[in-house]
Order: structure tokens, then sequence, then C-alpha cells
């Protein structure tokens, strides 16, 4: 039984950490987040160390730290904000502790490169969860087309995840902070794609709207349109189940590639491949992060008269 320390467990995504670290037999022993509604740690843990302070947080997990092999923080989860994952990543290190960091790992690629020098420094490792690449669907898709030679694909992206007023408001609508639509909802798409056909050769960006973005890219094997949107507006007319808020699309030369099922025990997944030293690390990363600082700094060229991507609303 290993133990975990999480940053940002208030946040959307700190439930899904949770749940891993319970459903792989290991043990939550600290938490920190400004925000103190987090009676969701009962539903998992009882005697977590709760902190709003992250430097009394910090001092809780160093004091472990000095104890002994058992008490100390082997891992920690770093579920906050995009913009502080690098200085939380950094702190895991200090600590002793590999850190198991959400997406993005961080905002800028650079940062990729200090980290990986952290990492030969301490010992310790750095994952990040690309659950994607654990999905059956899209595994299936790696193994049809990663070693497909040097003909081009057709390939249509389109996320869309309604989003209600409140995310432009919070720290996810601030392109300083959370890196913009294409790096904190696009990002796993985007290394699946690249996972999938190969690095980055081109890429375009035609819209960028605080609720949409549309762009290009030319991969080694592949030709990508690619759509992503929190309005619920761009939803389809047709085809959603009733209450259906998400809609996601991968179209491979004109075929529709079903994935809309298998997300919920993916970060489990992910927690038992970090458990055994095969989770994904910086170098797993640096190529979609690489990509969305890219995106996040192109002056969008405007929308060309013809476009093959279905866009929802053009339908």
């Amino acid at each position: 039984m290993k133990n975990f320390a999480i940053t940002g467990v208030a946040g959307y995504i700190a439930p899904r950490h949770l749940a891993a670290i319970k459903q792989t037999g290991n043990r939550l022993v600290a938490a920190v987040d400004p925000h103190d509604s987090v009676g969701i740690l009962d539903r998992y843990f009882f005697d977590v160390a709760y902190f709003r302070e992250f430097e009394r947080f910090d001092r809780h997990v160093e004091k472990l730290r000095r104890r002994s092999e058992q008490e100390r923080v082997h891992y920690v989860s770093i579920c906050s904000p995009n913009y502080l994952h690098d200085a939380h990543i950094r702190f895991a290190l200090r600590v002793g502790a590999d850190a198991i960091c959400e997406k993005p790992l961080v905002l800028n690629p650079w940062n990729c490169d200090a980290l990986a020098e952290l990492e030969a420094e301490t010992g310790r490792r750095v994952y990040t969860v690309l659950q994607l690449r654990l999905h059956p669907a899209i595994q299936a898709l790696h193994a049809r087309y990663a070693r497909s030679g040097s003909d081009k694909h057709d390939v249509e992206l389109t996320y869309i995840t309604s989003r209600g007023q409140w995310y432009l408001y919070s720290w996810k609508g601030d392109v300083s902070r959370s890196g913009g639509l294409a790096t904190n909802i696009g990002i796993h798409f985007f290394d699946m794609l690249i996972w999938i056909f190969g690095p980055v050769e081109t890429s375009r960006v035609f819209l960028a709207e605080p609720t949409r973005t549309c762009g290009y890219l030319e991969l080694a094997r592949a030709r990508v349109h690619w759509f992503l949107s929190i309005d619920p507006k761009d939803l389809p007319v047709v085809g959603l189940k009733p209450g259906q808020t998400t809609y996601r699309s991968i179209r491979i030369d004109g075929q529709e590639i079903e994935f809309s099922e298998g997300f919920t025990d993916l970060h489990t997944r992910v927690y038992e491949e970090v458990l055994a030293g095969r989770g994904f690390g910086i170098s797993d990363a640096k190529p979609s992060i690489e990509l969305t600082y890219q995106i996040r700094h192109s002056q969008p060229e405007g929308m060309p008269s013809k476009i093959p991507l279905r866009l929802p609303r053009a339908a």
C-alpha cells in the first residue's frame, strides 16, 4: 500500500483520482485546496489531513517524509489548475515523491525540459494522465494506423463538451492560466492523434473564440481537420441521447470511429500502469504540449470557403 497526497481536491477531476487511489488499494493521507467544499473525501477515505493553505500542506508532507518510509508520501496526485502544475510537480519531487499530474502536464514546452532535469537530479518520476491511450478503441486504431506506411489518411475530429457561463469566469476561461480550449479540453485528442499518426508537420488555426476553436493539422500519416467547442448550441440536432451534453466524433477516411463509451475507469487504468512502472512520462506528453502552445500563439486565418469538417452548425 502506497501513500498519496493530492492537490486540487475540490476540483472537477479530483474524484476520478480519488477513485483510482482507492481502487488500486492505496491510501490518501493528505489533501489541499483553497476551496473547502471537500466532503467528497468521505466517499473514499477518512483520516485524510486536509489543508486550505498550501504552505501548511507542504509542512505536513515534509514532516511525513522525515518520519519513516511507511509514513512518507510516495505519490502526489496533481489536480490543481493548469498554471500550477509545474510548481506542484516540483513540490512532489522535492519531498521525494513521484508526481501523477492531470493534463496538461505543463503549459509551455520548455517546462518539460526543466522537469526532466529535476527528474534526473531527484531520481523521482513525473507521470501524466493520457488516458485515451488506454481506451480499447483508441488502442485498436493505434495498432491499425501507427505502422501504415507513408500514406496519409483524412481525419475529422469534433469534440463538443457543453459548459455553462461559469467556465469563462473561472480560471479555465483565462488563457494565461488554462492555456485555452485547445490546451484545456483538446490536448488529450491531439496527443491521441500524434500517437496514432505521427509527428506534426503543419498546424493552422482558422477560428479562435472563447468557446470555439477550429484548425488543420498535417501529421506524418494524416491530414486532420479539428473542431473543439464548449457551446451547447454546437451539439448536433440529431443523433444524441436525451440529456446528452457531450459529443465526440472521429472520422478516418470517411468512416466514423465509435468511442463514446469506456471512459469511466480510464484513470484507474492510468494508476495501474503508473504503479507497475509503465506510466506515461514527460517525453510522452511533450509533443502535444508543443502543438497546443503553437495553436495558442497562432494568428487565426479565418474559416476557409471549403472545409471538409462537418461542423454541427453547418449541418
